[in-house]
């Protein structure tokens, strides 16, 4: 017999609900999983107080998690009246993300489930913060809330590139396509599948024409969509998603997610994330590019064979 799959749900520490809390709790009923609420305490003033005596520092830093821990069953106390298996913890730490990563390794997860925390563009230059940290370091599916319509998602779509020329993440269209099929069958939600193709992004060079419009021009292009095109169908064909639910459309990736996102009232998009290095890393990936510009959730899928 198969263990009960669990959600990890990441809290504030400020003590306020969020919609990632709606959403996790309708996720775990809705799979029949565990759900456990964990919070990663640490306020810069609490733990900085000038207090000569240290001893009354602790006691009121063991107060305000003992607070914490209460406020957390109290919103858990209805999710368990709904059959729903809720565990919660406190957890006093400076820098989360280590801790986070320690949890997923000792308490296998089906999904990492945390609130979208905006981040202004200076802040996300000058300082990585911990979504994007997450974003390239979580072993497990994260679902990053935001724009919440509904607590249970009503109409997802996986995003897919079956023409990455990284042979390291071949297998990563099925894995999303795998997860996205299981998260709509839970959820009873209508699936659609895109491939958005970005021709722009191809170097000329790559298929021996000294400029663009040379390859643009030429029989070359139809050729590279004809099979940026099977590979498309056969990809999807072979999860089983039906020919209606197969969208292939020729823009940049990010901004034709969103507009299909904004535009068909999307819950949930289904993306994989790809490990940049040196310089790519300080751009970001398609995913991370997206995250903060999306008008619903995101789910993020990692490579299994990628090491961070």
């Amino acid at each position: 017999m198969s263990a009960q799959p669990r959600f990890m749900l990441v809290v504030s520490p400020l003590m306020k609900n969020s919609p990632a809390l709606e959403r996790a709790a309708a996720l775990a009923k809705a799979s029949d999983a565990a759900l456990h609420i964990v919070a990663f305490d640490y306020l810069e003033g609490l733990a900085t107080a000038g207090l000569v005596n240290e001893q009354a520092l602790e006691q009121i830093r063991l107060g305000y998690v003992e607070r914490h821990h209460q406020w957390l069953e109290d919103q858990a106390r209805p999710l368990r009246k709904l059959g729903v298996h809720v565990t919660t913890e406190v957890v006093w730490v400076e820098s989360p993300l280590q801790e986070i990563l320690i949890h997923l390794r000792e308490q296998p997860m089906t999904a990492l489930v945390k609130a979208l925390e905006h981040e202004s563009v200076l802040s996300r230059l000058m300082f990585t913060p911990l979504d994007i940290h997450l974003l390239r370091e979580c072993p497990v599916p994260l679902h990053f809330v935001s724009h919440v319509h509904h607590a249970l998602p009503r109409r997802i779509v996986a995003a897919v590139d079956p023409f990455h020329r990284n042979d390291h993440y071949k297998g990563l269209n099925d894995r999303i396509l795998h997860e996205a099929v299981k998260l709509a069958n839970n959820c009873n939600a209508e699936l659609e599948v895109i491939y958005a193709h970005d021709l722009s992004s191809i170097s000329a060079a790559e298929f021996g024409f000294n400029n663009a419009s040379a390859f643009f021009s030429s029989s070359a292009a139809k050729a590279l969509f004809d099979a940026q095109s099977d590979a498309f169908r056969e990809l999807a064909t072979r999860n089983n998603i039906p020919a209606e639910n197969q969208h292939m459309i020729m823009g940049n990736p990010a901004k034709v997610l969103s507009s299909y996102a904004d535009a068909y009232d999307i819950d949930v998009i289904v993306m994989g994330r790809v490990v940049h290095r040196g310089i790519g890393q300080l751009i970001g990936s398609t995913v991370e590019q997206l995250l903060y510009k999306m008008p619903c959730s995101v789910w993020v899928v990692s490579p299994e064979d990628v090491a961070d």
